[in-house]
């Protein structure tokens, strides 16, 4: 009930149109009571007393009180379907704000599929509960004591006699409502599982298809998907148990009328008239409470989807603004470090950070995988938050302002690219109101705008899903675009040229040193080769900083950065050595 209550909070502001519907509903089910009291006349005026005068009025009133619930009946489904859609729409719109204030540490956690389940099927569950269910509840609620108060009428003795069967109808309802809840809740977990395998499968189908494992998918989909028949059928099982039940306990109901009516009509207590429109108000009147029953387990499916929806929309994001974040404006970009420790879940990954960038400065930041270089500078823009210590911009903490002036002042471009399925100048423009001049100018000095517009439609061209229809360097120079368009005083450079092929890098390379101009530059970097003309390279290992310093001079030094400079030109010598060797054989040979 409370949940029930929480989800109809959202209602409130369609109060006025509410209130019309419930108006409509309940002459609705005036209309239910009056067809009811309505064939006492019929059989004892025109079929008993044959008169003839009430032949022409009483079909006339037929047709008229049909009428005006036809009439009735659309403006109360009308009503209560704007108001349910406006409510899911809202508490949709809810749910994924609440999902865009979670930080990336939830995203990693918590599966994509497992998050689209909740924001689709979830909520589509709780429409049914808010909508469809709810209006029908209502409707025969109204229709029921409308129908009670015609059967008391006609017959209180009989009425009460037929009602006390009523009580019992109400244990069926309680109680398989209580047990669809809880398979409802395990139906929208399942859901959320095969929702979030299907996200896997389909998005990594190059994998699955280069390893020959769709057979095994195949098996994995099985599992999941025989699952979720396994709770439906529990579900069906105990819809198809209630309807019996309801059955019985009705037949029972109508046999006992049957039984005490015939026999006041029989001692003359009674009319025929006034038993057939007794008997007709209490079938009707059955009929509702059917439907309460149906409806019921409607309710509890959508309540058991409505906790996993109120899970997301309160859960209280680990990254918040202090009350009185101030707005930072535009940076000169000096970045600090100051004994900065970080913990991820159990496991601390930074410990004792301290460095400091100064203005315009070029650094590189290096090390072997799975030591802290891209967790470093998610702390920035405040992805993630430090566990202790203090990360200032421009001597300002940045816990201390907003985190849209925050993020403002940043500009990243990663080695996975995210394009979004919209045109080449909507994602360059992402976040800034379209100006052609601005996305151009930022689209030619990314080295872009020459294969751009020998694109079908040029800037209007869709890139497909995460870029699809486009190369690794189209897509990396799109991103670099996106990044000078936004004109940010700080640029971090994560891994921008790892995945590209050599041709690719040198076309991107020129790009990124325009972007980098006048800008204080992060780079993360496994191939020291992208590197060693930063003014600064920074070398992590176990969480820490163990060198930091020029190329020339961090070469000369027998430490971390030389180790790995060594690995990585050995390697390029011997592949160039291999090479070489595998020519010569098939010269030889030929």
């Amino acid at each position: 009930m409370v949940a029930y209550l929480r989800l109809l909070q959202f209602v409130k502001p369609y109060r006025f149109k509410l209130a019309l519907a419930m108006i409509f509903m309940s002459l609705v089910a005036a209309t239910n009571g009056l067809t009811a009291y309505i064939v006492k006349p019929v059989l004892d005026k025109i079929f008993f007393e044959k008169n003839a005068e009430m032949l022409y009025i009483i079909p006339f009133a037929v047709i008229l009180l049909y009428l005006c619930k036809g009439i009735f009946e659309y403006l109360q489904a009308y009503l209560m379907g704007f108001v349910g859609q406006k409510v899911v729409n809202d508490i949709r719109n809810l749910v994924f704000g609440s999902l865009q204030r979670q930080p990336l540490s939830f995203f990693d956690k918590v599966p994509t599929g497992a998050n689209i389940s909740r924001v689709v099927n979830d909520v589509n569950q709780v429409q049914t509960a808010i909508t469809d269910s709810f209006t029908a509840v209502m409707k025969d609620a109204f229709s029921i004591f409308a129908l009670i108060f015609v059967v008391f009428y006609r017959d209180w003795k009989l009425a009460t006699v037929a009602l006390v069967i009523l009580p019992f109808s109400a244990y069926p309802i309680v109680s398989f409502g209580k047990k669809l809840r809880k398979i409802s809740v395990n139906t929208q977990r399942t859901v959320a599982r095969l929702t979030s395998f299907l996200h896997e499968t389909i998005t990594g189908q190059r994998i699955v298809k280069a390893f020959s494992m769709e057979e095994y998918e195949n098996q994995r989909f099985k599992v999941e998907n025989d699952n979720l028949f396994k709770i439906n059928l529990k579900r069906y099982k105990i819809r198809a148990l209630s309807h019996p039940v309801m059955e019985v306990l009705g037949g029972i109901a109508i046999g006992v009328v049957i039984w005490y009516g015939g026999r006041q009509i029989i001692a003359g207590h009674s009319t025929p008239g006034n038993f057939f429109s007794f008997t007709a108000a209490l079938l009707m009147l059955y009929e509702p409470i059917k439907r309460l029953n149906k409806e019921n387990h409607s309710i509890q499916q959508g309540l058991g989807a409505s906790q996993r929806v109120f899970e997301l929309i309160d859960r209280e994001p680990e990254i918040i603004e202090k009350k009185d974040a101030v707005h930072l404006h535009r940076v000169q970009g000096i970045i600090e470090f100051k004994d900065v420790f970080f913990k991820y879940e159990d496991k601390m990954i930074l410990k004792n950070v301290n460095l400091k960038i100064n203005r315009n400065e070029v650094i590189a930041i290096v090390g072997q995988s799975g030591v802290g270089k891209t967790t470093l500078v998610n702390l920035i823009p405040r992805f993630y938050d430090i566990a202790s210590g203090l990360i200032k911009i421009d001597d300002v903490d940045i816990r201390d302002v907003t985190l849209n002036s925050l993020r403002d002042n940043i500009a990243l471009v990663t080695q996975d690219v995210i394009l979004f399925n919209d045109t080449i100048k909507n994602n360059i423009a992402y976040g800034v109101e379209v100006d052609m001049a601005k996305i151009e100018e930022a689209a030619r000095t990314a080295y872009a705008h020459e294969f751009i517009t020998k694109l079908s439609k040029s800037y209007d061209t869709v890139v497909g899903e995460k870029g699809a229809r486009l190369s690794g360097g189209q897509k990396q120079r799109i991103a670099i675009a996106r990044a000078l368009h936004k004109n940010a005083p700080i640029l971090i450079l994560d891994e921008a040229t790892s995945s590209l092929d050599t041709v690719s890098e040198l076309e991107v390379q020129k790009a990124l040193e325009n972007l980098m101009k006048g800008r204080t530059t992060i780079i993360i970097a496994h191939r020291l080769s992208t590197v060693m003309n930063a003014d600064r390279i920074i070398v992590i290992d176990g969480g820490t900083i163990v060198q930091e310093g020029a190329h020339a001079r961090l070469i000369q030094a027998d430490g971390p950065y030389k180790k790995l400079y060594d690995l990585q030109f050995r390697d390029n010598e011997d592949k160039k050595i291999i090479k070489l060797g595998k020519r010569a054989k098939n010269e030889e040979t030929n």
